[in-house]
């Protein structure tokens, strides 16, 4: 089979400002996706394909993701499916989708209201069920210890002491304060795509690895797979100029630029990144979409994104995009 071409055609998402001020998740919703079809020229439902990425945990509810459908519409009926993850793996459903010719375009969304339970707690649910999670260590807990790390290594600067902090030896203005959001994009093949944008983001590449659940069998200091995923990507065959890293802390964006090779040539996370704000389940897709919206107005001509989950960069997703010459 040809290989087909792959871009980015439309990103939107929520103005992220704390809680959703008792919005649902359809209502969180709704305005981002048809601000995102409307910029592909696309009706509701028209879209070949949709996917999705959330966490029922967030929600507190099973199945909750079904809700969300009614903001993509009842009629008429769509081709659906859902990643219980961040939404930049419910792009690479959607990618392969279209690369396998069962789709030519497709509708990718992401939400999630952390702000409505105790995040901490509900992130303990994704470590390992028999000796990690009934300690109920939380992320900032186990971001201190990648920090930590960092630090005896000398990859990272031991704080000073008269500074106060979260948890020992990272502050709170390491970490982003979770607020609830939701984004969409439309993915184009081809032809199709040059007629919905006037500079599409291409996908060069796109690879997504995992390494094992205990942080304790892991090298906190270093992530074999974000620099995997970037190799599998293609992101070291030629520079880029920018990358938009989703790092939920400061000192997980060291580990991240180490990776992935990124050097003072390149601008680093030019919308402010996971660190201004952090949608969970989100912010993986918004990364994706800021990298491709920087290619679109022709601020960058070769962006690498980046998406990560689980503790203390446990599973990475890399993208590399690039406009064509105008």
């Amino acid at each position: 089979m040809t290989p087909r071409d792959v871009a980015v055609v439309a990103f939107a998402r929520s103005d992220h400002h704390g809680g959703a001020d008792g919005a649902s998740e359809p209502e969180l919703l709704l305005p981002v996706l048809h601000d995102a079809l409307s910029q592909a020229g696309l009706a509701p439902g028209e879209a070949d394909f949709t996917c999705s990425g959330s966490s029922d945990y967030l929600a507190g509810r099973p199945f909750s993701f079904t809700l969300t459908l009614d903001s993509v519409g009842a009629w008429p009926p769509v081709a659906e499916s859902h990643v219980e993850t961040d939404g930049a793996w419910a792009l690479y459903e959607a990618w392969v989708k279209i690369l396998t010719g069962r789709a030519d375009t497709a509708l990718v969304y992401a939400h999630g209201k952390p702000t409505a339970g105790d995040l901490a707690d509900v992130l303990t649910r994704q470590l390992d069920p028999y000796y990690l999670a009934p300690l109920w260590p939380d992320p900032y807990a186990l971001a201190a210890l990648q920090a930590r790390a960092l630090i005896d290594a000398g990859h990272l600067d031991e704080p000073p002491a008269t500074e106060a902090h979260a948890v020992v030896p990272l502050r709170a203005a390491d970490f982003p304060a979770p607020v609830d959001g939701a984004a969409a994009v439309v993915l184009a093949a081809g032809d199709a795509a040059r007629r919905m944008c006037d500079r599409p983001a291409w996908i060069r590449g796109i690879d997504h690895r995992i390494e094992p659940q205990a942080p304790g069998l892991r090298d906190l200091t270093d992530s074999p797979s974000t620099r995997l995923a970037a190799e599998r990507a293609g992101a070291f065959r030629a520079p880029v100029d920018t990358a938009e890293l989703h790092a939920p802390c400061t000192a997980q964006e060291v580990v991240l630029r180490r990776a992935l090779r990124l050097d003072r040539t390149v601008t680093v996370n030019p919308s402010g990144g996971a660190l201004a704000a952090d949608p969970v389940m989100t912010t993986g897709l918004v990364r994706l979409g800021e990298a491709a919206a920087r290619i679109h107005r022709g601020a960058s001509g070769r962006a690498l994104a980046h998406a990560t989950s689980g503790p203390c960069l446990q599973h990475n997703l890399v993208a590399v995009l690039e406009g064509e010459e105008r």
